[in-house]
């Protein structure tokens, strides 16, 4: 398999890797633009962006554009996170040309129809209302602005209702302005792919785009805090946070290593201890999410409101513990995991383009994956039991509970444990 990059000279990065053998190929294009960017009163025009891509262009209709690629047996999509925006699709190799077309012609000409803006403005503001009732989805939310208030990192990337009903043609497109430019743009392909066709195509589509200064988005400050709403619900829903490294720490290894010992999988301590020796939940799990400049270590839970209490004191609890006694065999287990998941994962052109473009996103390179391996080898049970300590001590954790969760001790309370 063979990794080519090359950037334009407006600074349009293309990063490819061809993977002998298959016969489809999975492209895109990832946007440096995500929620994160947005300013308060823009809060949500990023997603509201990404519905629009698929309504429309000045030569193709959103049928146009579906049937384009659903024609051909292929699928085309987006999606928008905290950082980025993705458009991408999957198609046989032969129709590569036209599925670099139709998403060039969706992120450069789109029509943003006042028609189209009112009917996905209904689907978005659906779509908030069923986030907004769904308990599992709403607290994680929550947390987020717990740990990064009153910043754009602990904004919704949905977005507020009021906010998404005031969008309009204008707004939409000044966003397209500011941070469509070419460089905050990365077109990524894996599979049966031509590295030199696809520049070409590249070349003829995207090199007339001029350069923008783009400000870069505020640093999130990660300040941590607790969001309590007690309301009669089956279930109570935990969550608690404490921050975590970014992409560009070395020790963003370590911490995934650590939350998948501690709470990764039915064989995780926070699992085994919670569920199956105590029955304090149902489900149960711990995680750790990366970004530019900072991550988050989180865990979530739902419980009844009658053990809510004892869940939160008992992760606490084995929050502390596990600085103490993490023990080889967890840590091998959690390599073993980690390494398992990214190669598995990467044997679909779908999931080795998105780490191509995240790569070039991050660091303007692609690390072989045994550089990644190794990484992930130097990870120690004594660096995990390290980092386990800096995470008890940095003392501003974030929480976050909905339900019948009176019960649960105050942030303060866990958090005085935490450091004990």
């Amino acid at each position: 398999m063979t990794i080519q990059i090359h950037t334009l000279s407006n600074g349009f990065r293309i990063v490819t890797e061809n993977m002998p053998g298959l016969k489809s190929a999975a492209l895109g294009i990832w946007v440096d633009a995500g929620a994160r960017h947005e300013r308060l009163d823009q809060n949500g025009i990023a997603h509201f962006l990404e519905h629009m891509a698929f309504k429309g262009t000045k030569r193709r209709s959103a049928l146009d554009i579906a049937e384009a690629i659903e024609n051909v047996g292929g699928f085309i999509n987006a999606y928008t996170s905290r950082e980025n925006t993705a458009y991408y699709a999957r198609v046989l190799e032969e129709h590569v040309p036209l599925a670099l077309d139709v998403i060039s012609d969706i992120l450069l000409e789109p029509a943003f129809d006042p028609r189209e803006i009112e009917v996905e403005r209904g689907v978005i503001l659906s779509e908030i209302g069923q986030s907004n009732d769904t308990p599992d989805d709403i607290i994680f939310d929550w947390l987020q602005e717990t740990a990064f208030p009153d910043q754009p990192m602990g904004r919704p990337i949905l977005g507020p209702s009021e906010r998404v009903r005031a969008f309009d043609r204008d707004n939409l497109a000044a966003f397209v302005q500011e941070y469509y430019g070419p460089e905050q743009m990365i077109l990524a392909a894996a599979g049966a792919v031509d590295h030199d066709a696809i520049v070409r195509e590249a070349e003829k589509l995207f090199s007339h785009l001029p350069r923008r200064n783009v400000e870069a988005s505020p640093k999130a400050d990660f300040v941590g805090g607790e969001k309590r709403e007690i309301k009669d619900l089956e279930q109570a829903h935990f969550t608690f946070a404490i921050e975590a490294p970014g992409y560009r720490d070395d020790d963003v290894y370590t911490g995934q290593i650590f939350s998948t010992a501690f709470g990764g999988g039915m064989s995780s301590r926070l699992f085994q201890e919670a569920r199956e020796k105590r029955g304090l939940c149902y489900s149960i799990f711990a995680q750790a999410s990366a970004h530019d400049d900072t991550g988050m270590f989180t865990v979530y839970a739902g419980t009844s409101g009658e053990k809510v209490g004892e869940l939160a004191d008992l992760t606490v609890a084995e929050l502390r513990r596990v600085t103490e006694d993490m023990s080889d065999e967890e840590v091998e287990r959690a390599r073993q995991q980690m390494k398992a998941g990214m190669l598995m994962g990467l044997e679909n052109p779908s999931a080795r383009c998105e780490r191509l473009a995240r790569m070039v996103s991050i660091w303007n390179r692609v690390p072989d994956l045994e550089e990644t391996i190794d990484k992930i080898e130097d990870v120690t049970t004594a660096k995990v039991g390290e980092f386990a300590q800096k995470l008890c001590l940095t003392g501003k954790p974030a929480m976050a509970l909905y339900g019948p969760v009176d019960g649960a001790p105050a942030l303060a309370t866990l958090k005085d444990k935490l450091v004990a």
